[in-house]
């Protein structure tokens, strides 16, 4: 008798425990912790949040970062669900620089990255030894850098993949100079009389009311392999949550207001 009694309290201090996992499971499910970057790309997410509500009944609770830094630490650690602002090679080189065990879930745009002047109109008005701003992060370094032979200003050492560096400049016939800064700085150097020019994602080229397709005076193509994500954890990629979201996200309204908020300057990736 004495076993048939524990077996008894045994099965149900574990129904108990289930049936409080599922009421935190439930609770968990609806509703989501995203990290986004502070600007126009909050604003996109702002609809997406409301999306989410409505069709899905997911509260999103967005935590807006004023850099690139800290969102993938943030949700590597689970303070975080999931988080928006980066692109597959930026997400590998995270990967690999901190160990962090993040996954794709989600397209979202393709924000070109552009040169933008307020000294100069067009490349043909760029002088010797001008001074160029480009992001310091690795990987929008190298895609700054790839921007820039595109265009015809530099050359690049062979098997650089999408990471090169500024060491891997292999000709500078007209001896610029290339300084690294913060993405969030780039736009402000623009007011700088010894910049040139700034090569700036529109992520932060937004935050001053400019656009790639208007203001850029050199342009990525729709052919960019940066399409922007959504980002969760091994762990949690298949949560109903996350997959809610994303599918609010990937929707006709979060487009349109892509569209009117990013002045055209938002190619959906999906």
């Amino acid at each position: 008798m004495a076993i048939l009694w524990r077996c008894t309290a045994l099965a149900a201090a574990l129904s108990a425990t289930l049936l409080l996992q599922g009421c935190d499971q439930k609770t968990d499910l609806n509703h989501i912790k995203v990290g986004v970057i502070n600007g126009a790309e909050q604003d996109v997410a702002e609809v997406a949040k409301q999306v989410a509500k409505d069709k899905y009944g997911l509260e999103v609770e967005l935590v807006g970062f004023s850099g690139s830094l800290l969102p993938n630490d943030a949700t590597d650690k689970g303070e975080l669900d999931a988080n928006v602002f980066q692109h597959r090679p930026f997400l590998e080189q995270q990967n690999r620089d901190h160990g962090y065990k993040l996954v794709v879930v989600g397209n979202t745009f393709v924000f070109p990255m552009a040169g933008y002047s307020k000294q100069i109109k067009s490349l043909q008005e760029l002088q010797d030894g001008a001074v160029i701003a480009i992001p310091n992060d690795p990987t929008n370094l190298g895609r700054a850098l790839l921007l820039l032979k595109k265009v015809g200003l530099i050359d690049l050492k062979e098997g650089k993949g999408l990471l090169p560096t500024s060491l891997d400049i292999s000709a500078n016939p007209h001896n610029y100079q290339i300084m690294e800064l913060e993405g969030a700085q780039l736009p402000h150097v623009l007011d700088d009389p010894k910049v040139a020019v700034a090569v700036i994602s529109t992520t932060y080229i937004n935050q001053i009311g400019l656009t790639p397709t208007k203001d850029g005076i050199f342009i990525e193509d729709k052919d960019s392999p940066y399409t922007n994500i959504v980002v969760a954890r091994e762990d949690n990629k298949e949560a109903l949550n996350v997959q809610n979201f994303v599918k609010a996200y990937e929707s006709d309204e979060v487009a349109k207001a892509a569209e009117k908020i990013f002045n055209g300057g938002a190619v959906k990736g999906w």
